[in-house]
């Protein structure tokens, strides 16, 4: 890491111990979202990493939005998440918005003030986005929105929706892209999702009932909606995969702290080489994860496009996530399978990190199809 870098983590760290471990057992518990966490880390100017400073941002790279949200990620997950997904929204604007749009909608998500939230999955359409059904009807001044979006991360606590929904035929070219004001008529969300794990985050149905869009709320043009998602799938899988990584060092960091100090047959559990065999595999598959995640954070400041490395990054700290934190369950034994430690939260919580912004089945598919573009030239 840089001096930057290295700064940006010393101050997320502490921000994080002062402001969000003391909760974390009671808010995950209750599924307690803190808003006021949220607007502490945009004051320290989290939420808007890698936006232009013209529009609030802190015009950082990806690579530096990654340390971030690793050290985030190491005392929530659910927090980490929210900043990476309404980063997504901004982005989103930011490419694709007006200036309008960028004016209205982006210092107050940049700030920390005001959340974002992507809709884009349905109970119909999750791996097979481009089967989507809610719609946009167009009418005067603007469209007619019905439907349901599925599973959405800060549903409810959003101010702003990005939403696909389809104004043509059939397939990923009928699809176009509407910014959504929470309030807006016909806009009510479903009940709070009961979840395995990111409790904190809140997760819901975002329900539209003839929900009238202003025309001028449509980004870009009618069609493009597939293709402005698709853009943002890239960095939200560095992200992700960011995230991945900073739960699976702080469980990889409890079970060595854990193992040292527990002792059976008169020795503390971590001389069993069988143990340490378990944690060496662990240490060496987190900084694997973690180099592959830099290098697609890389590639995405550098301009290129590269949708191999990015599904391999996520797909590879995700999974890394999944087995480092059931271990450190292992190596706690007993206590670890309680919420007397965090270690059970922690495996809860990597779980769905293998499902979102595309299942790691997915991962392999856009893998695959990337090989056989390079071995088919």
């Amino acid at each position: 890491m840089n001096e930057l870098q290295i700064e940006l983590k010393n101050s997320v760290q502490k921000f994080c111990l002062d402001q969000i471990e003391p909760h974390m057992e009671h808010d995950d518990s209750n599924a307690n979202f803190r808003m006021e966490i949220f607007n502490g880390l945009g004051q320290m100017g989290l939420t808007g990493i890698t936006l232009p400073e013209e529009f609030g941002g802190a015009n950082l790279s990806c690579e530096d939005m990654c340390v971030v949200l690793e050290e985030i990620a190491k005392y929530s997950v659910a927090y980490a998440v929210t900043v990476s997904v309404s980063t997504m929204v901004q982005s989103i604007i930011e490419k694709f918005g007006s200036i309008d749009h960028k004016n209205k909608y982006l210092p107050k998500l940049t700030a920390g003030e005001e959340i974002g939230a992507f809709c884009l999955s349905e109970s119909h359409s999750g791996s097979d986005a481009a089967s989507l059904r809610t719609t946009a009807k167009k009418v005067d001044g603007g469209y007619v929105l019905n439907g349901t979006k599925m599973w959405i991360t800060s549903g409810g606590i959003s101010s702003t929706y990005i939403v696909m929904a389809r104004t043509g035929d059939a397939g990923a070219k009928g699809i176009s892209a509407f910014i959504v004001e929470a309030g807006s008529e016909g806009l009510s969300f479903g009940k709070k999702e009961q979840k395995m794990g990111w409790k904190v985050s809140p997760t819901r149905e975002v329900i539209f009932e003839n929900c009238f869009v202003p025309e001028e709320n449509l980004l870009q043009s009618e069609g493009m909606g597939f293709k402005i998602a698709a853009s943002a799938l890239d960095k939200g899988r560095v992200t992700i995969g960011s995230i991945a990584v900073g739960l699976a060092q702080r469980s990889l960091d409890e079970a060595i702290n854990y193992s040292l100090e527990r002792k059976q047959f008169n020795q503390a559990i971590f001389d069993f080489q069988g143990l340490q065999w378990m944690m060496a595999d662990m240490a060496t598959d987190v900084e694997a994860a973690r180099l592959l995640i830099y290098k697609a954070a890389n590639a995405i400041d550098s301009g290129v496009r590269n949708s191999k490395i990015a599904s391999m990054a996520k797909m590879r700290a995700t999974d890394t996530a999944m087995k480092v934190t059931t271990d450190s369950v292992q190596i706690h034994g007993g206590v670890g399978y309680t919420s007397e430690y965090p270690v059970e939260r922690y495996m809860r919580d990597a779980k769905v990190l293998q499902i979102v912004e595309g299942t790691n089945q997915i991962q392999k598919v856009v893998i695959a199809r990337e090989l056989k573009k390079e071995y088919s030239k």
